[in-house]
């Protein structure tokens, strides 16, 4: 009996691939949407692993548990951010109490520019504030209508604050026997291939994360002592936002500067908004050609169009913590692109353009 032979994807034609790829993708982003709950705590875990089990590893080697080191070393980073979030609540307090002033200095605003439009281009007051008041009126439903996603969102995001703490410790206990089964798993004639991908892979995501946990602090530093030289109120808890949002590529750094601008015209004077603005400016100039290129840029050879794509994706998928994950993820894709010969080539596309050393090279300086 002649067993039947299956096409092969080279025989297939051309249009047929094109459509199986475009169905896998389709498979590929639905999964990821709509496993959002259980990767979120495991993609945090696994990058939180990364980052703190070479401090492990030291402790370990100098005779102290290797349980008992993990159980320290993520107790003094839970201590670290519980006490930046106790500073950010302090300050969203403070400026919760001025919010009524807030939205009356926000009306006397809105109240003097339909005055000018009126003057100088010829448009009806009524037309202007029944616009207003349509908007809010919109507003104010989808914010009924997002109650329930809302409750649900946060209800993940408790689920992924409990969760992500457990996979840490468990992940940084059983490094080395995951990585013995990832070894076993790939075969002895790959693993070698498999082992120098993983290495490279820690490199990168450790390098990147770190240069940006610096950049973030040095940025929050000069965004806070700027402000406070501006006479800007709630100049620390703006210097942190803006900082957080400057990590998210390109669209992090203009909602910062609008954030930055109408606080300071809410507050003050449109004088106080191009100050600020130009404040930006001076930061930016700093960030983008000092920071950058010295602690962040050398880490992950992106160019910016992959880099532009991959957040906005990532908002689309997962939301604020796509924003956030997007470039440490295709960083890690492009390592292990470029370590398939199959796939090199679009390890290549997402790239850098300029002509550089290999990443390993860069990365072991």
């Amino acid at each position: 009996m002649q067993v039947p032979s299956f096409p092969t994807s080279h025989s297939l034609p051309y249009a047929v691939r094109i459509a199986l790829v475009a169905v896998g993708i389709y498979a590929i982003v639905s999964m990821l949407s709509l496993a959002q709950g259980i990767l979120l705590p495991v993609i945090y875990a696994v990058i939180t692993a990364i980052l703190i089990s070479p401090i492990v590893d030291r402790m370990e080697h100098k005779g102290l548990n290797r349980a008992f080191s993990t159980l320290l070393v993520m107790l003094v980073v839970t201590l670290l951010a519980v006490g930046i979030i106790a500073l950010l609540a302090w300050q969203l307090s403070l400026f919760s109490d001025q919010w009524p002033e807030l939205r009356l200095r926000s009306r006397e605003l809105w109240d003097e520019v339909i005055g000018w439009s009126a003057r100088n281009l010829n448009i009806s007051k009524r037309k202007m504030n029944t616009w207003l008041e349509a908007t809010t009126n919109n507003l104010m439903q989808d914010n009924r209508a997002l109650i329930g996603t809302t409750i649900t969102s946060v209800g993940e995001s408790l689920a992924t604050l409990f969760l992500t703490p457990v996979y840490v410790f468990m992940m940084v206990l059983y490094k080395e026997h995951v990585i013995t089964f990832i070894r076993r798993l790939s075969g002895q004639n790959n693993s070698i291939q498999v082992s120098g991908m993983m290495d490279e892979t820690r490199i990168v995501v450790r390098s990147y994360l770190v240069g940006l946990f610096i950049e973030f602090l040095i940025l929050a530093v000069l965004n806070v002592g700027g402000l406070l030289l501006l006479g800007i109120p709630y100049a620390i808890l703006l210097g942190i936002i803006g900082a957080l949002l400057n990590i998210i590529p390109y669209v992090g750094g203009l909602i910062g500067v609008l954030l930055f601008m109408a606080i300071a015209l809410v507050t003050g004077t449109p004088l106080d908004m191009l100050y600020v603005f130009t404040l930006y400016i001076i930061l930016q100039f700093i960030d983008n050609n000092f920071i950058v290129p010295k602690i962040v840029g050398s880490k992950v050879k992106l160019n910016p169009l992959a880099s532009l794509l991959s957040v906005i994706l990532g908002a689309a998928l997962w939301g604020l913590p796509g924003m956030f994950l997007s470039i440490p993820l295709l960083a890690i894709v492009k390592v292990v692109l470029d370590r398939i010969p199959d796939l090199a080539h679009w390890g290549f596309l997402l790239g850098d353009p300029v002509p550089s050393k290999h990443p390993s090279e860069t990365l072991s300086k």
